[in-house]
């Protein structure tokens, strides 16, 4: 799809920067004046605000998601020698994140029905060596609290949660970065606050926790020239500090946009289910933050996957898979031993996700228009079927 076609793109950031354009730019103009560009001030007053926003003690910025997942483990004093579960359904970073701590990954399929992890199964893969778990609020949506720390006390376990797609989440009473030792946050440009370029954040309430984390990010010094471990360069720019504090005041917004489109989604699309198309379900009501919207395509659905994200390129739709292939199938992880067929909830879902445009600022016009091209697919699949 090029870009003169496009009527509805996936993700439009547009709608999110031009009314800061201003303060945008005097943000980025500031740093560039002062010329302290490496943890100059924007870095520590947007950890700080990020970290009181998440109901956090200590936020460590860093410069990318993965970089909070593997320094932040290591922070956590995982490594060598420890298991980790984690489910396969997940971008790499939460994988490599944890190859690069030094741990063992083990991989734990997922519930179909909301696509993270199966606590249930897990529960099957603890072993001595098991020292930690990390869920991934996928999609925007936390895993159950209640739930997990019931898992992690009864095999005293670690809590590490990646928060990469949940800035601001909630559920059962819990916010996001809240339930574990540690939580880490991506501020990739397309993430529910983004920066201009990578960027990352380590929340923990752990005062020795975020000691060590500040060490490691920055070639594992406690003070300039004075190596007390071996860390390496990971900080959070001072330019990204600066744009991610302008926008944060925005986010809660932001999220409880997406949340409203993603309600307008759900009921336009319960009519499909008779076609086989479900929306992945939401157990957080108002605390779920849709940074992806995601729907299911059912085997009994008469149009496959590609088919209709193909005909909805062609009427200009942007659609996205997340993610097509689970991680123990990723080719650069053979090594890991897994086979096809080890995780089939995860591999079926895998086959069935389309993640539909979702952006703060997507009008109700555009979201009928959405579902009304999937309907019309489906429909023209249907009178075909019956001549």
């Amino acid at each position: 799809m090029n870009k003169s076609s496009i009527k509805i793109p996936f993700v439009n950031l547009n709608l999110q920067h031009q009314p800061i354009q201003i303060q945008l730019e005097q943000a980025i103009q500031a740093v560039v004046s002062q010329g302290n560009f490496i943890l100059g001030q924007a870095v520590a007053d947007f950890e700080r605000e990020f970290a009181a926003a998440s109901g956090a003690k200590y936020g460590i910025g860093v410069a990318s998601g993965t970089d909070a997942i593997a320094l932040g483990l290591q922070a956590c004093n995982i490594g060598s020698g420890d298991e980790v579960l984690l489910p396969v359904n997940t971008f790499v970073a939460t994988l490599i994140g944890v190859l690069q701590a030094g741990a063992k990954p083990i991989f734990v399929d997922c519930d179909r029905q909301t696509a993270l992890i199966d606590l249930a199964a897990a529960a099957k893969l603890v072993t001595p060596k098991t020292k930690a778990i990390i869920p991934v609020h996928l999609y925007g949506q936390m895993v159950s609290p209640i739930k997990l720390l019931d898992f992690a006390q009864t095999y005293n376990l670690l809590i590490f949660e990646d928060a990469a797609q949940a800035h601001l989440a909630a559920r059962e009473g819990y916010f996001v970065g809240s339930v574990g030792i540690a939580a880490a946050f991506s501020f990739y440009p397309s993430k529910n606050l983004g920066g201009f370029g990578d960027g990352g954040m380590l929340l923990t309430r752990d005062p020795d926790v975020a000691q060590k984390m500040v060490r490691l990010r920055n070639y594992g010094a406690a003070q300039k020239y004075f190596h007390v471990e071996v860390g390496t360069n990971s900080r959070l720019d001072t330019l990204q500090a600066a744009v991610l504090l302008e926008k944060l005041p925005y986010l809660a917004k932001w999220n409880c946009d997406r949340n409203h489109i993603a309600q307008q989604y759900d009921r336009e699309l319960l009519p499909l289910a008779s076609f086989g198309i479900t929306p992945i379900e939401n157990h957080s009501d108002v605390g779920h933050v849709y940074h992806l919207y995601v729907i299911k395509i059912d085997d009994s659905c008469t149009f496959a996957r590609q088919q209709i994200q193909d005909k909805l390129a062609e009427l200009g739709i942007q659609t996205g898979i997340h993610y097509p292939i689970p991680c123990h199938l990723q080719p650069a992880f053979t090594h890991l031993g897994y086979q096809p067929g080890d995780f089939p909830q995860a591999e079926a879902l895998a086959k069935q996700i389309l993640s539909l445009p979702m952006y703060p600022g997507l009008s109700s016009s555009e979201i009928t228009e959405v579902v009304s091209a999937i309907a019309s697919i489906l429909s023209n699949s249907q009178q075909l079927l019956c001549l």
